[in-house]
């Protein structure tokens, strides 16, 4: 369904940035491939994933605090990204989203009044202000067929439509067309992109945000030619290039003046190239350069203020994978749930969490691989448990763990197959283990734990344990009906006794969403009537996760 007349106001913004993400994750190897300029490292795509996960971050704190003001979040996408920034073309991007922070100010500052959404005329406006900010950035040195002449192209097509009194809708259509133009003509203005066969990477990676920006407000997602690398035509040698840098120089400088600033960059110009010194509110500046001497680099920053966020990175030509010191943290457990209840009950244990079923179904569907990378991108760590407790199909959980891996994440999938089992495997977890030995021990603690569920029957069928008829209560444990009941609590009754066959001192309850207050207390009460009455010295804990389809889940330690 269209959303045509959707505004582009702070809630549209922040939809935008989280769209984004997800896009940049989709395009990311294809993004990666095309990365010929200015150093052939292919991770244009990654860098520019991470600054943009680092804006929305910003943007949801500022969401969190209960503002969703389009200056506000605005400027929190442009903190967010600057302090995030990866590489030469993460800056670029944290300038094009300081472009949208300046044009709203100001124009919020012109009004007199609090901004409601971004225009057309102002959607222009913060476009022209992400290429002056662009090109600054970059020392005043504009190179014809980067990512500043598709942002350009993109401004000016928006600028026209704007003149001509059209809609954003029809501003955002044109600013896309616009793009895909510029972008066929880079190999044309930049001869290493023809001698590669590609087009710009950056370019395309603004490509997809404007196509982003354009489904978030319109509802329309438009169809793009997939670009890849093409066979290189014969051409003259081109000139001549040195050896390529070893590392790239990433950090912040604070209490830096203009003057300051100029003398860093030209210093770093000296030592090495693709320098970018992008401006920050209060004399500071986002820094940026490769160079063979890091050390040289940090000290040249030194000298201009105090610095933070030092990042160095190796670099290597037709690398693949996420740049160092993309990660804000060592180790993170994704836990795949089900349920407002679930959510908490993992949250509060200090894990990530990622629920199916956004649409509303009764039946929670499975998470798909592109929803678990995003999910592991999201976590902001190096390395990640992957607790998928039964709802990512085998095949998708290879999918996703494999895409994140090949970025640079060491994802460790736990075998749970199970809430319970998820609960016993992230009781264990010790981020102070190494990765494998963290694994193997919640994966011991996953397998140790027996489970089963408790369903309503919904039709008359046969089963291993007899007959059954709707409304009985079913015992499942290993995909198999166990237990037929008169209800869901002798059902429980039944099947409790079954997994306690062999002992057991824990006994974990999760309490489904079909099963109302009352309903989910009188079954709290039998279950710890009979635990007392047939299983002394056990112990018995119930939670009410609110997930779909099974009425209970229980799970014995």
């Amino acid at each position: 369904m269209a959303t045509e007349d959707r505004q582009l106001d702070g809630s549209a913004l922040r939809d935008w940035a989280h769209t984004a993400v997800s896009d940049l994750i989709t395009h990311i190897d294809e993004i990666n491939r095309l990365n010929v300029f200015p150093v052939a490292d292919s991770d244009t795509g990654a860098n520019m994933l991470f600054t943009m996960r680092s804006a929305l971050a910003e943007a949801d704190a500022e969401a969190s605090r209960g503002s969703l003001d389009v200056v506000r979040v605005a400027a929190a996408l442009s903190a967010g990204a600057l302090h995030g920034a990866r590489g030469n073309s993460g800056v670029i991007l944290s300038q094009i989203l300081r472009g949208f922070a300046d044009a709203t100010a100001a124009a919020a500052a012109e009004s007199g009044a609090a901004l409601r959404a971004i225009d057309a005329a102002l959607l222009a406006a913060a476009l022209w202000r992400g290429v002056e900010l662009v090109v600054t950035s970059m020392g005043g040195n504009e190179v014809p067929g980067t990512i500043v002449s598709v942002l350009r192209a993109a401004a000016g097509a928006v600028d026209e439509c704007a003149a001509a009194g059209q809609s954003l809708h029809l501003a955002l259509v044109a600013a896309g067309d616009a793009a895909v133009i510029a972008l066929e003509k880079t190999p044309e203005q930049l001869e290493v992109l023809a001698d590669a066969g590609v087009v710009d990477a950056g370019g395309r990676g603004l490509l997809v945000m404007l196509d982003s920006l354009r489904s978030t407000i319109t509802g329309e997602t438009p169809t793009r030619a997939v670009y890849e690398p093409s066979q290189p035509q014969q051409k003259p040698p081109a000139i001549e290039r040195g050896p390529a840098p070893q590392f790239e120089v990433m950090y912040l400088v604070a209490g830096c003046d203009a003057a300051a600033a100029d003398a860093l960059r030209q210093r770093l110009e000296e030592l090495g190239d693709s320098v970018a010194i992008a401006a920050a509110p209060s004399d500071s500046y986002s820094v940026h350069v490769h160079t063979d001497d890091a050390g040289a680099a940090v000290e040249a920053g030194l000298a201009a203020g105090q610095l933070s966020r030092i990042v160095i990175s190796g670099l290597s030509s037709g690398a693949t994978g996420l740049p160092a010191g993309s990660w804000t943290r060592e180790r993170a457990v994704l836990a795949v749930v089900d349920g407002d209840g679930a959510e908490e009950l993992f949250a509060g244990e200090g894990a990530c969490v990622l629920r199916p079923g956004a649409d509303g179904s009764a039946d929670a569907p499975g998470i798909t691989a592109h929803q678990l990378v995003r999910a592991v991108v999201d976590s902001g760590a190096a390395q990640v448990m992957v607790l998928p407790n039964g709802y990512v199909a085998a095949e998708e959980l290879v999918a996703g763990c494999t895409a994140a891996i090949g970025w640079g994440v060491d994802v460790v999938p736990v075998p749970t197959g199970s809430m319970v089992q998820g609960l016993a495997a992230l009781a264990v977890h010790d981020a102070g283990r190494q990765a494998v030995d963290d694994g193997y021990t919640m994966a011991r603690a996953a397998g140790a734990a027996r489970h089963g569920s408790v369903r309503v029957a919904t039709e008359n069928a046969l089963t291993w344990a007899g007959t059954c008829k709707p409304g009985d209560g079913l015992g499942i444990a290993g995909d198999e009906v166990l237990i037929v009941a008169e209800d869901v609590a002798a059902a429980a009754i039944g099947l409790l006794d079954l997994l306690m066959a062999s002992g057991g001192d824990l006994i974990t309850v999760l309490i489904g969403a079909d099963l109302d207050d009352a309903a989910a207390a009188g079954i709290e009460q039998v279950l710890d009537r009979h635990m007392h009455d047939h299983h002394p010295g056990s112990e018995l804990v119930s939670y009410r996760t609110g997930h779909r389809g099974d009425a209970l889940l229980i799970g014995v330690e």
